[in-house]
């Protein structure tokens, strides 16, 4: 038994091991041991690595930063000031008031690169610290007061204006001057304080720039341009003065020339608020609209919610026939620019696109309460009010323009739809498609009222120029003549008082001596209305060698114009360049579309003088269809029907068109060639 026993603990042992009847099996499982124990290893070795990456992730979201040197941070913001780049001076500032809080450098820092970017609570706090840790008061009250107006704290900027001495500063001065044009002073006070102070500190930059903003913004163009030039020469780094620059230098030479100083600007600070906004309307109107729209884009990430970023966004969208995005866009301002004119023509636009016109009645009810004798807005708002029910509103919307001999067609329109009684008369009268010369407007106040208003406020041409109107359109052509001259000698550098001086002189009859006046106008500020001006005045006086440049110069800078395309449109045809004409007409039927008649009218002649009558048909067709009963059309189809080969067809219609326009020289002359 014992010998069992010691066989059986034998064959328990190794040689169990190696007896076994499955060796393949035994080999196997030491194999799997052996390869568990490495997959295992790994395993842990991969979740090792994870949770030191997690843990340095964490390290690195929640650990200590690199400590920040204030004083080197200090260092970089002087320096991106100096250069004009206000966000990283900023950023750099806030760095160093962060790691040296009780630093009055850093805080005073802080505060003015917060006011250059508008952020009033920001600057405010910096100033408290700043005073906290030492600054002295005085140093703090320029600033103070720049803050709070940013704020809308007129009272709070008052109390830091008592408690600044009597011996003030330049930026002191400033900020004192700009409270009280704020508080209802006047601007004219404003620019008598500024032009003191840059007698006073003629190197001054920012007084330039300012002074500059409020000649700008009081129509005083020759001033505003003497002061933006010398502000950029002066502070050729700043954003400021660069962006006022571009400003004037669009508004008196196009479109085109102000590009370069906004992009300047841009340059030193690519995300600076303001200059991005007029770049994007530059471009925008410019008709880059992809280029415009990038832009906004930047400017939103400068200023979320930037209102003036969004409002552009809405035109855009509007321009390209996105009706709901750009109404998303516009609410998206929240009312802030409720008061601007283009937001009240916009917002109007969008709402009658989409079948809401008692909307727009309310919004375009507002615009011509601001602007009353703007044309286009009365228009407007009279198809809208007859579009809400409202004809006896819309009447008395277009009365001030049918009381007029030039009443374009439109408003002769929107009339007989207005008055059922006189639907016939009123369409005869748009179908002849004749207009008298321009007018000026009838004042809606009396002489003796205006003439008051005007001497209460001397230094106001708003005021003057009412006047000049009230006694133009009474028949007082040699009193408003006198007037108009009496605010061109007070005001030499504001191109309105030229305008109104040179309109004086027209509508007396006396148009080359209105050439002077348009020519001093245009050279202050080449507009649309003034390049027209100018445009009709050598016209008449047989200077059209200088109409032709100055619709050239023109067009350079403002190639979207559709009024100077028609101009050129026009001119292309009766010099007989056909194809030139109808590349224009073509290029402004993309812009505006299929429901102008005298772009289709034009199209129509174009096309068949250039011989090609299929193509003048179809726009002859589509120009009749609007207007059947107006001559001019009824001659153009009728020459692109003879174009075509049909001249049973175009042979009725230019008796038609005799019919309508007895002994007309030119269809006299195109039923002749039949």
């Amino acid at each position: 038994m014992a010998e069992v026993s010691e066989k059986a603990s034998s064959y328990q042992g190794r040689d169990r091991r190696k007896s076994h009847p499955y060796p393949m099996m035994r080999r196997k499982r030491r194999i799997w041991r052996r390869r568990s124990i490495r997959r295992r290893i790994r395993i842990i070795a991969v979740l090792l690595a994870i949770g030191l990456a997690v843990a340095g992730l964490l390290a690195l979201l929640h650990g200590q930063k690199a400590p920040v040197d204030p004083a080197l941070a200090l260092r970089r913001a002087t320096t991106a000031l100096e250069a004009g780049n206000y966000h990283a001076a900023h950023d750099q500032a806030r760095q160093a008031a962060t790691a040296a809080p009780r630093s009055a450098a850093a805080q005073m820092m802080l505060a003015r690169t917060s006011l250059l970017l508008r952020q009033g609570v920001a600057a405010e706090a910096a100033l408290d610290r700043a005073l906290a840790d030492g600054v002295p008061l005085a140093a703090t009250l320029a600033e103070r007061v720049e803050a709070r107006l940013l704020l809308g704290n007129l009272a709070g900027a008052q109390d830091a204006v008592d408690r600044m001495p009597a011996e003030r500063d330049a930026a002191m001065i400033r900020a004192a001057a700009r409270l009280k044009a704020a508080q209802g002073g006047g601007g004219a006070a404003l620019r008598r304080t500024l032009e003191q102070l840059v007698a006073r500190y003629p190197d001054d930059a920012r007084s330039w720039t300012e002074l500059g903003r409020s000649r700008f913004g009081a129509g005083d163009m020759d001033g505003a341009s003497h002061a933006a030039a010398r502000a950029a020469a002066l502070a050729p780094a700043d954003p400021d003065a660069l962006t006022l620059q571009g400003e004037v230098v669009r508004a008196r030479y196009g479109l085109a020339a102000g590009l370069p100083w906004f992009q300047a600007a841009l340059k030193r600070d690519p995300y600076d608020h303001p200059a991005l906004i007029q770049y994007a309307a530059t471009l925008g109107d410019l008709g880059r609209a992809t280029d415009a729209l990038a832009t906004t884009r930047t400017a939103l990430v400068s200023e979320p919610g930037s209102p003036e970023a969004l409002y552009l966004q809405a035109v855009i969208a509007a321009r390209a026939g996105r009706f709901a995005l750009a109404q998303q866009a516009l609410e998206l301002t929240g009312g802030a620019l409720r008061a601007r004119p283009s937001v009240a023509l916009l917002d109007g636009a969008l709402a009658y696109a989409q079948g809401r016109p008692q909307h727009a009645v309310r919004v375009w009810t507002r615009l011509v309460t601001m602007q009353p004798m703007n044309v286009a807005a009365r228009e407007l708002l009279a198809a809208a009010q007859i579009a809400a029910g409202d004809r006896p509103a819309a009447l008395a919307t277009l009365r001030p323009i049918l009381s007029r001999a030039d009443a374009d067609g439109y408003a002769l329109r929107l009339a007989a739809l207005a008055m059922p009684d006189r639907y016939a008369a009123l369409l005869d009268r748009a179908a002849h498609g004749r207009r008298g010369d321009a007018a000026i407007f009838l004042a809606d106040r009396p002489a003796a009222e205006l003439a008051i208003a005007a001497g209460n406020a001397p230094t106001d041409p708003t005021y003057a120029l009412g006047l000049i109107r009230g006694l133009a359109s009474r028949g007082d052509r040699a009193g408003a003549i006198h007037k108009a001259l009496a605010l061109v000698r007070a005001s030499p550098g504001a191109p309105a008082a030229q305008t109104a001086y040179g309109d004086t002189l027209a509508t007396a009859g006396r148009m080359a001596e209105a050439v002077g006046p348009y020519a001093r106008a245009a050279d202050l500020t080449f507009d649309e209305p003034t390049m027209l001006r100018l445009i009709d005045a050598y016209q008449r006086t047989g200077r059209s060698q200088d109409a032709a440049v100055s619709l050239g110069l023109y067009l350079s800078q403002n190639p979207q114009s559709v009024a100077a395309r028609r101009l050129l449109a026009q001119w292309q045809m009766v010099a007989g360049r056909w194809d030139e004409a109808i590349e224009t007409l073509e290029g402004l039927r993309t812009q505006i579309g299929l429901r102008d008649v005298a772009l289709l009218q034009h199209l129509a002649v174009a096309y068949a003088q250039s011989g090609d009558g299929v193509v003048a048909r179809r726009y002859g067709a589509a120009a009749y269809r609007l207007a059947p009963m107006n001559a001019g059309v009824a001659d153009a189809y009728g020459l692109a029907l003879a174009a075509a080969g049909d001249e049973d067809g175009a042979r009725q219609l230019f008796d038609k068109a005799l019919a309508l326009a007895p002994g007309d020289p030119v269809i006299l002359a195109h039923r002749a060639r039949l």
